[in-house]
């Protein structure tokens, strides 16, 4: 085992916390005979454990030790698994050293516990080889990660030598990337301990809304479907600001659109107004990838005291470097102009402060004219509203006479935040849980 993991160069993994180095260590020390059966023991149960928490954080199932081993190698990006998600398989020297690799996962694929378990007198790794896991609802694990872990795994037990493994893989880098941005949707970005190293924690299981899901809104719904299509086909695409009243259904169009485009290498990177100053460093990460991202930033507003906005601005127009063409930024906002204004913004002839406080005030617009299009989400009339509440409730298969519907419909709106499509599935959801 030691030996066939010191043999990986493409794939090898210097983290000395990697489950795979671990089990080599574990072999290691076994070969070795230096170590008591009670010290293997204890080692080969923390090893198990430790392969339990990461099945469990991704839903793995049956074989645990051939769903970790393509785990990892669907989550490894090196030259080879970039070049792949870029461009496919292409002729090159790198393929010499994918093959080898792919040899030797097929051997940790078909690896023989049994002498191990027979001299420490164990059976965890049969157990492993064989699991049967919890069903768990889906907002417990990452979904993503454990369908296409499942069917390609799947795919590598039916493989008869490295060959094998090499087609199939390098058909998954085409289809799907590597890495976690391969395997989920939506990230957000967290520091590691020196604030200098940026992470991209994915979003599991966001909401499967669709943008057929959200009712009315058919020309702002469409406005962004037609950017976002253009986005995703490499042709030109601008910026977008949602705005409008609370409620009426920004988020939710964001997260459909998401939706929509995943299968067509679409991402979201959720940025946080406080995370501003790492803008450039988000971008510089992402932008040479084979997807598509959209930097979203939701409830997008800045009090007259905030600058973390001059940063957005440096960044969708105007800084030294370009923005890469993989990358676009959709911000929602209940404010029309982003940044609060006063009168005294418009007022020239103060005589105490600044002289000229409309130039202020273009500072302030300026922002708001970097996003090409913008998508203006109002407040329903209650007849759009009673619309919205009448259709929610057919998919929900409720069944009420419309004057009764309506009638609780307004009701219930008047003492909880007044008409909004928000509130129409609050309503809604206020029905299934009495009903």
């Amino acid at each position: 085992m030691k030996r066939l993991i010191s043999q990986l160069i493409l794939f090898r993994d210097n983290d000395g916390d990697n489950l795979l180095n671990q089990i080599g260590q574990l072999y290691s020390s076994f070969n070795s005979g230096n170590e008591s059966t009670d010290c293997l023991i204890e080692q080969s149960y923390r090893w198990i454990k430790k392969l339990l928490v990461i099945a469990t954080d991704y839903g793995f199932d049956q074989n645990l030790w051939h769903a970790y081993l393509t785990f990892e190698m669907i989550t490894n990006e090196n030259p080879f698994t970039l070049t792949c998600e870029k461009m496919g398989k292409k002729a090159g020297s790198v393929n010499v050293f994918a093959r080898n690799d792919c040899t030797i996962f097929k051997e940790l694929f078909d690896f023989d516990f049994s002498p191990l378990e027979a001299a420490l007198g164990i059976d965890c790794f049969s157990r492993i080889s064989n699991y049967q896991a919890i069903r768990k609802p889906e907002f417990m694990y990452n979904q993503n990660v454990s369908q296409k872990v499942g069917e390609l795994c799947q795919t590598l037990e039916q493989a008869k030598n490295g060959d094998d493994f090499f087609e199939a893989l390098t058909c998954f880098y085409a289809s799907y990337g590597v890495g976690m941005f391969g395997l989920n949707k939506a990230f957000r970005v967290s520091a590691g301990e020196s604030d200098k190293t940026l992470f991209f924690q994915p979003i599991n299981n966001m909401d499967k809304v669709m943008l057929t899901d959200l009712v009315g809104y058919e020309l702002q719904k469409q406005k962004l479907l037609d950017n976002t299509r253009a986005f995703v086909q490499g042709k030109k695409a601008n910026n977008v600001l949602l705005f409008g009243d609370s409620g009426t259904g920004k988020s939710t169009s964001i997260k459909a659109i998401i939706n929509e485009f995943y299968d067509q290498g679409l991402r979201m990177i959720e940025i946080y107004k406080h995370q501003f100053r790492d803008l450039s460093a988000v971008i510089a990460k992402i932008k040479n990838r084979n997807y598509r991202f959209i930097i979203y930033m939701d409830d997008l507003s800045f009090e007259e005291f905030e600058i973390e906005y001059k940063f957005l601005k440096a960044v969708i127009e105007g800084g030294v470097e370009t923005k890469p063409d993989n990358i676009l930024i959709y911000a929602t906002s209940n404010r029309r102009h982003l940044i609060r204004e006063t009168w005294n913004d418009r007022d020239d002839m103060q005589k105490n402060g600044e002289i000229h406080r409309s130039d202020t005030m273009q500072e302030k617009m300026s922002l708001v004219n970097r996003f090409g299009v913008t998508i203006f989400f109002e407040r329903p009339s209650q007849k759009q509203f009673f619309t919205i509440v009448e259709e929610l409730a057919r998919k929900e298969g409720l069944n009420l006479p419309e004057e009764e519907l309506r009638m609780a419909a307004n009701q219930w709106e008047m003492m909880h935040g007044g008409i909004s499509g928000r509130t129409a599935q609050q309503f809604i959801n206020h029905l299934l849980t009495v009903d």
